[in-house]
């Protein structure tokens, strides 16, 4: 319960890595608003399986389009109404590569060959998306002198893969939105830091033709419990500007040194 009485929104959180770290937050005691665009059925089930495991109702599912500026308002309204605060906001919602190409993994796809509506939706999601939730999120979290944003980002060699646009320079921006808003709210007790998987995860952006031998090596979601759980209580107080990949976190490790295994500088450091 180290979390309690925190409150959280997990933007995407009603599969893959948006769902491990909203289950580990509401496990953790914080209470959890999950959102996504369209699929109420998902957010809703989180939220149940959530009341089944805790047996109370620590995850509440809201509908909001994160490309959109009144529906970021009313997620972070959402938050403020039903609990009178916002603690932690996890920028997970996402648009990955299977909008461009089922055959990503395989074929790439150049950058001349993706359609312009698909790229406008991959970069008004991955990257402006969560500049919204931010723009609606700080004021409340500058005024209570406390907070945390949390940014979903990749490996960085996926940000230079061969074929993964728009996905990979959506990716890099948000690095350099985690590294540039660390710096304006330098002083505010609200902190921003990017969160990453540290290799591919079996989540729903990975194409179903995938065989399973190769399904089988990739990361579980729920790795990204732990350190999300670290990054959005009071022991992770002046941490800001950085990127943590969850793969290096060592569950055998104090919280302090794992986070210090998995730790890395966000943005570019020209090495």
């Amino acid at each position: 319960m180290s979390l309690h009485p925190r409150v959280a929104i997990v933007t995407g959180g009603g599969r893959g890595l948006g769902r491990a770290m909203a289950l580990a937050l509401a496990e953790a005691g914080a209470r959890v608003i999950v959102s996504a665009a369209r699929e109420r059925g998902e957010i809703e089930a989180v939220a149940e399986e959530a009341e089944s495991r805790f047996g109370e109702r620590r995850v509440v599912p809201v509908v909001g389009d994160v490309t959109r500026d009144a529906e970021c308002v009313w997620l972070v309204e959402a938050a403020l109404r039903r609990f009178g605060r916002l603690d932690v906001l996890v920028n997970n919602a996402g648009r990955g590569m299977r909008y461009v190409s089922a055959d990503f993994l395989t074929a790439p796809t150049r950058f001349w060959e993706v359609a312009p509506s698909i790229w406008r939706m991959v970069i008004e999601t991955n990257v402006v998306g969560p500049f919204l939730m931010a723009h609606a999120a700080a004021p409340a979290m500058i005024a209570a002198g406390w907070g945390r944003i949390v940014n979903i980002s990749i490996s960085r060699e996926t940000m230079r893969r061969r074929g993964f646009s728009p996905y990979g320079p959506s990716k890099a921006a948000l690095e350099s939105e985690t590294i540039i808003w660390a710096q304006d709210l330098a002083g505010t007790g609200v902190t921003v830091n990017a969160l990453l998987p540290g290799g591919a995860a079996l989540t729903g952006m990975i194409p179903d033709g995938v065989p399973p031998d190769v399904r089988a090596n990739f990361l579980d979601p729920a790795i990204m419990g732990p350190p999300v759980v670290w990054l959005a209580s009071e022991r992770s107080d002046g941490v800001t500007g950085r990127r943590f990949v969850a793969a290096r976190w060592r569950t055998d490790l104090a919280e302090a040194e794992a986070a210090e295994a998995a730790a890395e500088e966000a943005g570019w450091t020209g090495k």
